[in-house]
C-alpha cells in the first residue's frame, strides 16, 4: 500500500484533495489553541469579560510572533519542493537544515525582544488600564514558549512537502487535543485563571514540536532532518520567497492592532472596552474561515512548487484550478452558517446580551465578502508558490492597506462599529484585482510550456 503521494503523475483532483484536505483541517484545529483559549478565558467567573479583552489584545502580537515561523517555514518549502521536482536531493537537504537552523535563531532573538518590549506593545495596542494585566500576563507565559511555536510550525511545511500531509495534520491534532484538555485544568483547577490559559498553550506547543523534530528525524523521511550553519545565499533564497506569506500575516496583525486602537479610541471609556470584546469574538469566528482557506492553499504549494520545478505547466492549471473549487466550496459553507446561525458561536465566549447582539452582527458584516475572498487567497499562494512573490505581495499589501484605511476613516464619518465594514470593503475589492491579475499572467505564462522563471537556491 503506497504511503506517500507522487506530485508528479497522480491524479490532480485527488493530490488536491490529500494535501489541501489535511492542511486544511490541521489549520482549522490550529485555531483551537487561541479559540479554546477564549472560550474558557470568557468564562472566567467575574473578570471573564476583560479577561477575553485582554486576550484580543494580545491575539495581533502572538500572530506577529508566529508569522515567523511561516516566513522560514513556506520559504523554504517552497525551494524545498522545487529541488525535489527537479531531482535534486542534496540541494532539497540543504535548504531543510538551513531553514531548521534559521528558526532555531530566530526564536532565541524574538524571545528576547518581545519580552523586552511587551509593556509598550500592549499600550500601543488598544490595552486599558482595566485589560492591561490580563495581557500582560497572558503575552508574557506565551512569549517564553516561542522556541516551540516556531519549530512546530515552520518544520511542519517540511514534512507536507515530503508528501505526507496526514503527518503534517497530526502535528497539529497534538497540539490542539493537548490544549483542549489542559485548559480547563490550569484555568479553573489550578485557579491560574488567564495564566491557566497561556501555560497550557505553551505546553501544547510543546508537544507539537517534539512530534514535528521526531518525525522529520524518522528514516521513512526521503529528506531527514539535519542541521548545518545558515548560508547567508541560501537564507537570503529562503527569506526572499517567504517574505510574501510573512508580510500578509504580519500585517494581519497590524490591521487587528488598528482596529483595536480605533475601537478603543472612537468607543471612549464606557464603550471602548465592550467593542474590542465582541470584535475579538468576531475575529475568533473569522480564524474558522481563514486559516482553513489559508491550509487549502497552503497545502497545495508543495503540489505546485513540485510541478514547476518538473516543468509541468499543464498539472499547475489542473491544481489551481482544483484549488480553487474547494476553497469556494467552502466558503459557501461558511457564508450560509454566518447567515443562519452565528449566535450558538458567540454564546460559547459570552452570556452577556450586549456583546452577544454586538458580536452577532459583527460576523454578519465580516462575512459578506468571503466568497469572492477565494479568489485572492488562491490567486496570491500560487503566485507565491511559482516564485513570483513581488506580484504576490503587491497584491496581498493592496488587500490590507486599504483594509487600515477603512479601518481609520469610517469611523471617522460613522459610528465606531462602522470599523467592522473595513473587512468586507477591502475583501471584495482585493479580489476583483487579484482576478484580473492572476489571469493576465496565466494567459501569458501558463498556457504554453514555457517557465516563469528560474527559482534560483
Amino acid at each position: 500500500m503506497k504511503k506517500t503521494n507522487d506530485y508528479g503523475r497522480d491524479s490532480i483532483p485527488l493530490l488536491v484533495l490529500k494535501t489541501s484536505v489535511p492542511f486544511m483541517l490541521a489549520q482549522l484545529v490550529n485555531v483551537l489553541y487561541s479559540i479554546v483559549d477564549r472560550i474558557y478565558v470568557g468564562n472566567i467567573p467575574v473578570i471573564g469579560a476583560d479577561s477575553l479583552a485582554g486576550a484580543g489584545v494580545c491575539a495581533p502580537i502572538i500572530t506577529l510572533l508566529s508569522s515567523f515561523g511561516t516566513l522560514v517555514g513556506i520559504g523554504g518549502s517552497v525551494l524545498f519542493s522545487v529541488r525535489l521536482g527537479a531531482g535534486d536531493e542534496k540541494s532539497a537537504q540543504r535548504i531543510q537544515a538551513n531553514s531548521f537552523s534559521m528558526l532555531l535563531i530566530l526564536s532565541a532573538v524574538l524571545t528576547d525582544v518581545f519580552l523586552l518590549t511587551k509593556n509598550q506593545l500592549l499600550s500601543w495596542f488598544g490595552a486599558s488600564e482595566v485589560t492591561f494585566p490580563y495581557a500582560n500576563t497572558y503575552l508574557t507565559i506565551y512569549t517564553l514558549g516561542t522556541f516551540f511555536a516556531l519549530l512546530s510550525m515552520g518544520m511542519n511545511y517540511f514534512i507536507t512537502a515530503q508528501g505526507f500531509p496526514g503527518l503534517g495534520m497530526m502535528t497539529t491534532m497534538i497540539g490542539a487535543v493537548v490544549n483542549i484538555v489542559l485548559d480547563p485544568v490550569f484555568i479553573f483547577g489550578f485557579h491560574m485563571n488567564i495564566a491557566g490559559a497561556a501555560v497550557a498553550t505553551v505546553i501544547a506547543q510543546m508537544s507539537s514540536c517534539i512530534f514535528v523534530l521526531c518525525t522529520l528525524r524518522r528514516k521513512k523521511m526521503r529528506i531527514p532532518l539535519t542541521i548545518v550553519r545558515p548560508e547567508p545565499a541560501t537564507a537570503k533564497r529562503i527569506l526572499t520567497i517567504g517574505f510574501s506569506p510573512f508580510l500578509i500575516l504580519a500585517t494581519d496583525s497590524v490591521i487587528i492592532i488598528v482596529m483595536n486602537a480605533v475601537l478603543q479610541y472612537y468607543g471612549g471609556r464606557e464603550y471602548g472596552d465592550t467593542l474590542i470584546t465582541a470584535a475579538t469574538i468576531v475575529q475568533s469566528y473569522m480564524l474558522l474561515i481563514t486559516s482553513p482557506m489559508l491550509g487549502i492553499t497552503g497545502g497545495s504549494q508543495p503540489l505546485i512548487s513540485y510541478n514547476y520545478g518538473a516543468n509541468q505547466p499543464a498539472r499547475i492549471r489542473k491544481t489551481v484550478f482544483w484549488v480553487l473549487m474547494l476553497c469556494i466550496c467552502f466558503t459557501t459553507l461558511m457564508f450560509l452558517l454566518s447567515r443562519i446561525m452565528p449566535e450558538i458561536f458567540v454564546r460559547i465566549f459570552t452570556s452577556d446580551a450586549e456583546y452577544r447582539e454586538l458580536a452577532v452582527w459583527g460576523i454578519r458584516v465580516f462575512t459578506m465578502m468571503i466568497i469572492p475572498l477565494s479568489f485572492q487567497y488562491v490567486f496570491v499562494d500560487s503566485l507565491t508558490a511559482l516564485g513570483m512573490t513581488g506580484i504576490s505581495l503587491t497584491l496581498s499589501l493592496f488587500r490590507k492597506g486599504l483594509y487600515l484605511a477603512s479601518t481609520c476613516a469610517l469611523p471617522v464619518f460613522f459610528a465606531a462599529s462602522s470599523a467592522f465594514y473595513a473587512e468586507p470593503i477591502a475583501d471584495g475589492t482585493a479580489a476583483v484585482l487579484s482576478t484580473v491579475v492572476f489571469f493576465g499572467i496565466y494567459r501569458k505564462y501558463l498556457r504554453g510550456d514555457g517557465r516563469l522563471m528560474e527559482i534560483k537556491v
